[in-house]
């Protein structure tokens, strides 16, 4: 096995995992919950376009980093539908590598789109490959994606920890969202420390209003 694929399995193992705990957090029985995961990648999709462009009767500016977190939401739902197979982490992580890593050819956005989110209303499932294309057509590559799921995902453990379900959580911070904080935060961390998650739960809570 190359470096390249150990190191992309070892991270989406890790993503697998930290999906897995947050799901659970909104419901220990989410397995048995029968969401539709599908449904929310395709819903995505649409509300994606918009971040992109698609009317050619007026001119659109393309939002890059909103699309990239556009597409950080769709794979928390494929790693879900993934899980949901009842396959081991392991077996999981090495077929999205290798699926993440291929591309069709594909070179209009759109279409690509139009792809992922055709396979998620017809055949219920995550399209990875679909994915892999959106991704390079965004200039996104799996240790970007691994970067912003890491952020979102622990920005959401800690919207959980302080007060999100009851309504006390403070979204803005200083005049900033708290998803804005959390981008600029990402930036100045490596992503390819062991401890990275916890870097960015540590410099949430330090950045965090003081009630």
């Amino acid at each position: 096995m190359s470096d390249l694929v150990s190191t992309a399995e070892k991270q989406i193992r890790q993503m697998l995992s930290m999906q897995d705990a947050m799901n659970s957090r909104v419901s220990e029985s989410w397995r048995d919950n029968n969401y539709e995961w599908y449904r929310a990648i395709w819903v995505e999709c649409a509300e994606m376009l918009d971040h992109h462009g698609w009317k050619w009767w007026k001119h659109q500016a393309i939002d890059v980093a909103q699309v990239q977190l556009e597409l950080v939401d769709i794979f928390h739902f494929g790693l879900s539908l993934r899980l949901m197979s009842g396959d081991d982490i392991a077996n999981i992580s090495q077929t999205l590598a290798a699926e993440l890593q291929r591309s069709s050819g594909e070179q209009d956005f759109k279409i690509a789109l139009e792809n992922l989110a055709s396979k998620a209303v017809t055949d219920k499932v995550f399209d990875a490959e679909a994915l892999a294309d959106c991704m390079r057509l965004m200039a996104m590559d799996l240790d970007e994606l691994f970067r912003q799921y890491v952020g979102k995902n622990t920005l959401n453990f800690f919207r959980q920890d302080h007060g999100y379900k009851e309504g006390s959580y403070i979204k803005v911070w200083q005049g900033e969202e708290d998803n804005e904080v959390l981008a600029k935060l990402v930036a100045t961390l490596d992503a390819s420390a062991d401890d990275f998650q916890q870097q960015v739960y540590d410099g949430l809570l330090a950045k965090y209003p003081k009630q």
